[in-house]
């Protein structure tokens, strides 16, 4: 499978030798402003298969699915269902014709059961709902495809992979024949992930087709028959996946060869760093809680916060950091207790913080890419912007952040050069202690590489690094120590070297508390 550079408009035409497919995207287009989101796409789906739709962000995936969903409409080509053309105006209308989508980001009314979440919508239900009935047919679906889940409960105390089978008990209750999942695993754990699988390929079994749109790509090489790769709005490549690798399909994302593997060096911790000792957190219904949280980061060494989302991550980064003072216990930076003295302090002692939310917390999205390098930066009562424009001429060229110039407004950067711009400001600050909280989260497998290496890097020289990630496994590639966090608690830790799977994602979902 070898990558053109400008791929031609018929690039991916899926030559499958199944028979005709249950559905179709022919020649797709869409265009929003200043933007080609899918540019003469062409997709086959065929019954018993599990069809993966791989790309960075930005590549068009989400977009083409949307279309496939009756979400979005093409401006150009056509889609078709049995070999016959057919217009999805919306998602109601693709239900009907057998297309459903499991999003993301659940769709579920918090307050309601199980049941009424499924019959939700539901047109073919009488005025006064049948709760037996819809009941029955909850526990008969989840018996039949491995989603247990019980139809009375209310969904807002399930945990999250529980809601998630109540979404895909929604989809398949409307009897649909192409199931699209949309990044399905990204709040699971390992289990959890397992347990999907299996309905997946279930779900295929009985000859549905189930698209699989995701950027892990072990996970598309362990469940997926066919693959297709999307890259700036055109396919690349589509084939079957026991003839490519990891390796070519994540060459295929970015257009160029990819080394998923970080170097993890062996090398002794210095002293400590970083010291939380005895936090709690009182329950805040925007950031958590944590309940008495004792960690140590030593100098040259990465500690990992495994754990689902929601579980504390938030507020012990923002402890740690400074920006939130704990209701009991210290936190001590570089040998100084910096508890409730704010992030300056911590600054001051030697600390960079990555926050999760990049263009809230982190950068000012309406600044120039020079001014949000100079944010945290003390300054006299004359700014220097000429200095300011050297000094981000030269991180730009170090960090590889790709704009027109220094005075771009950082808005307009890629979620990937906006995540380079927060590195080069923290770390060009020559820190000894680094929090970087999901540094990850939603870029593609190019810019994951670059962030994953540098701090790699900032490792070897000595930094020691507080990495708080849901992505378990990039916890467990960089980290040399592991710490599960469940419920504001620290419930299991272990060396990275050799850490058992199982029992990471066990304890991510409580077991043995």
């Amino acid at each position: 499978m070898t990558p053109a550079p400008d791929p031609p408009a018929t690039a991916g035409v899926d030559l499958h030798p199944g028979g005709r497919p249950v559905m179709e995207a022919r020649g797709i287009s869409k265009h929003f402003p200043g933007v080609v989101a899918n540019d003469h796409v062409d997709l086959a789906l065929y019954a018993g298969e599990v069809h993966a739709l791989l790309g960075e962000n930005g590549a068009g995936k989400s977009t083409l699915a949307s279309i496939l969903a009756g979400l979005y409409q093409a401006d150009a080509g056509e889609l078709r269902l049995a070999g016959e053309p057919v217009v999805l105006r919306s998602p109601r209308e693709a239900l009907a014709r057998g297309v459903g989508m499991v999003h993301q980001h659940f769709r579920l009314v918090r307050r309601f059961t199980v049941a009424e979440n499924v019959a939700l919508g539901d047109r073919s239900q009488p005025l006064v709902m049948s709760t037996p009935d819809v009941q029955r047919a909850v526990v008969a679906l989840g018996e039949r495809y491995g989603l247990p889940v019980r139809p009375e409960a209310v969904v807002g105390d399930l945990t999250v992979g529980e809601q998630q089978r109540v979404e895909i008990v929604k989809t398949l209750y409307r009897g649909v024949d192409v199931l699209l999942l949309d990044e399905p695993t990204s709040v699971l754990t390992p289990q959890e992930t397992e347990a999907l699988f299996g309905t997946v390929r279930a779900m295929a079994a009985e000859g549905k087709a189930v698209v699989f749109i995701s950027h892990k790509l072990a996970e598309v090489v362990a469940i997926a028959d066919r693959v297709t790769v999307m890259r700036d709005g055109r396919v690349v490549g589509s084939q079957p996946v026991a003839s490519t690798s990891v390796r070519e399909l994540a060459r295929l994302m970015v257009g160029r060869a990819i080394d998923l593997d970080v170097v993890r060096p062996p090398q002794r911790p210095g002293e400590v760093v970083l010291t939380l000792d005895h936090v709690t957190v009182d329950h805040d219904t925007r950031r958590g809680s944590l309940t008495d949280v004792s960690l140590e980061v030593a100098a040259g060494e990465i500690v990992g916060i495994a754990g689902v989302s929601g579980n504390g991550q938030r507020p012990l980064a923002e402890v740690a950091a400074g920006l939130l003072a704990p209701d009991h216990g210290r936190v001590v930076v570089g040998g100084r207790d910096v508890t409730g003295r704010g992030p300056r302090a911590a600054r001051a002692a030697g600390l960079a913080y990555i926050p999760e939310d990049r263009l809230g917390t982190g950068l000012a999205p309406s600044l120039t890419i020079a001014e949000n390098l100079q944010l945290t930066r003390p300054h006299g009562p004359v700014l220097d912007r000429r200095r300011w424009t050297a000094d981000a001429t030269r991180l730009m060229q170090e960090f590889d952040i790709r704009a027109p110039g220094p005075a771009t407004t950082t808005s307009s950067l890629s979620g990937g050069n906006i995540q380079k711009v927060l590195l080069a400001r923290e770390l060009d600050a020559g820190p000894s202690t680094i929090v970087a909280a999901a540094p990850t989260r939603g870029l593609d497998v190019g810019a994951i590489d670059t962030v994953r290496r540098l701090l790699a890097e900032r490792r070897l020289q000595g930094c020691g690094i507080l990495l708080i990630s849901e992505d378990l496994d990039e916890v467990v590639t960089l980290a040399d120590r592991i710490l599960v966090l469940f419920e504001g608690r620290l419930v299991h830790t272990c060396d990275a070297e050799g850490a058992d799977i199982t029992e990471l994602g066990l304890a991510m979902a409580g077991a043995g508390r």
